[in-house]
């Protein structure tokens, strides 16, 4: 087992998670794997928080805990026995508040308690208390659409936390929030928790930002992708309440960062290292906007930076969380116009030249990297030039990714590249009619 299910004593454990494993089968017949030999564990007390890229696997993961879907491989076992199906003592809190609006805050949160059995004056007392723990006391019978997105998610924690449970899942639970809201009902959470008044053994947080999981964790794991493992765990020793830019706070956040732009590496489950990354149009690529793109460039090329940014520094400097920063940084090291490595994102030459060259330099420029390092627009243009009638339907391109890759990811490689195209005026698309064509590249 690996280290994440090792540094919990198996005498505390609520949660085990053994070599789970999750695929999902395409029409083709073909699996995809999101998640492979997952091991973790989760003892009474500890907030422990799940970070990864889009497409790890984190929110597939709690819905196998939840026991709202089967795994493919392994076994989740909760109390010390199997999870086979929705499992009483564990509740989910999600991203997107799944209220009922045909209910009231009290209707939405009794919800929670109906399987229980339980008398109506003690699902009524019960409700109650959670509503007034929440900070929502007044608002009883009030629907969902006369409240703020903060108080909706305020009903959603109550929903979870009046059944009392052992275990509470937390999908992204303040990621649907402002920025102040999301910051106020996190501390309200901690300084409850901490009061030790919340009736919860234990939570597992599933988050995209770094700073939240320092900020709330005991322990963070750091997911790969594709398929989906733990390869790291990053213990955080620091009392509450932590300060974001307490030096300490800010070095694990650093770490972080590091850990999640590290080389693909073995993972500490002992599985295979992941796969290494592809060369050839088989390549998946994430749909990055060229403004993005040259704004980062600029940004990192001006002072006080001069080339060379912290990547934790930039985020906070450009108000983006690491997980839309990741893509646009990674993707300007596919075009070779930046280095990412150590938590730092450092300008190549070319980058430096791009952040400093008017509209029609940047865009040679950009097409000269296009075609050199992006294999998959290479041959779209390949394609067409080679073509008397220099067009080709979008599917042609479509039908040769879907065999090296999901068609969610075909689809979205396809994007990027369009727009990449586009820019770089080395093709045209007409989405209508679904068609790369020559008619207007420079």
């Amino acid at each position: 087992m690996n280290v994440a299910a090792h540094s919990v004593p198996a005498s505390a454990r609520l949660l085990e998670v053994h070599s789970l494993g999750k695929s999902f089968f395409k029409p083709d017949g073909d699996a995809l794997v999101v998640l492979e030999e997952v091991n973790l564990a989760l003892a009474r007390g500890e907030i422990v928080g799940l970070l990864g890229r889009s497409g790890s696997g984190k929110s597939t993961l709690l819905r196998l805990i939840a026991g709202l879907d089967a795994p493919s491989r392994g076994m989740v076992r909760y109390m010390g026995a199997p999870v086979d199906g929705p499992a009483p003592g564990i509740s989910m809190v999600f991203q997107g508040f799944a209220l009922f609006p045909w209910l009231t805050v009290l209707g939405n949160v009794q919800l929670g308690l109906e399987a229980m059995g339980l008398p109506e004056a003690e699902l009524r007392k019960r409700s109650l208390a959670a509503i007034d723990l929440i900070g929502l006391d007044g608002y009883e019978s009030a629907y969902p659409r006369e409240l703020s997105g903060g108080m909706r998610q305020r009903v959603g924690f109550a929903r979870a936390l009046v059944v009392h449970p052992n275990i509470l899942l937390m999908d992204e639970p303040f990621s649907a929030l402002d920025v102040l809201t999301a910051e106020t009902l996190r501390n309200d959470f901690l300084d409850l928790w901490g009061r030790g008044e919340l009736p919860i053994g234990a939570v597992l947080l599933v988050t995209h930002n770094i700073e939240e999981a320092v900020q709330m964790c005991d322990r963070l794991l750091i997911f790969s992708t594709h398929p989906g493992r733990v390869v790291s765990e990053i213990p955080v020793d620091l009392p509450h309440p932590r300060e974001p830019f307490d030096p300490h706070v800010r070095a694990l956040v650093d770490r972080v960062y590091v850990e999640m732009t590290a080389r693909p590496r073995q993972s500490r489950e002992g599985a295979r290292a992941e796969r290494p990354v592809m060369v050839g149009i088989g390549t998946p690529l994430e749909h990055v906007s060229t403004n993005l793109l040259a704004g980062l460039l600029e940004a990192v090329s001006e002072p006080p930076y001069g080339g060379r940014a912290d990547l934790p520094a930039i985020a906070h400097a450009l108000h983006m969380e690491g997980d839309d920063l990741f893509p646009v940084a990674e993707t300007l090291q596919l075009l070779r116009f930046a280095e990412v490595e150590g938590g730092d994102i450092r300008l190549t030459e070319a980058g430096l030249t791009f952040a400093r060259s008017d509209t029609d330099e940047r865009k040679a420029l950009f097409a000269q990297h296009l075609m050199a390092h992006v294999p998959l627009a290479a041959h779209v243009r390949r394609v067409l030039d080679e073509r008397s009638s220099h067009r080709a339907p979008k599917s042609r391109f479509l039908d040769e990714l879907e065999d090296h890759m999901a068609e969610e990811a075909a689809e979205q490689s396809l994007r990027a590249v369009i727009s990449w195209g586009r820019y770089a005026e080395i093709f045209a698309y007409d989405d209508q009619r679904q068609v790369f064509s020559l008619e207007n590249p420079a």
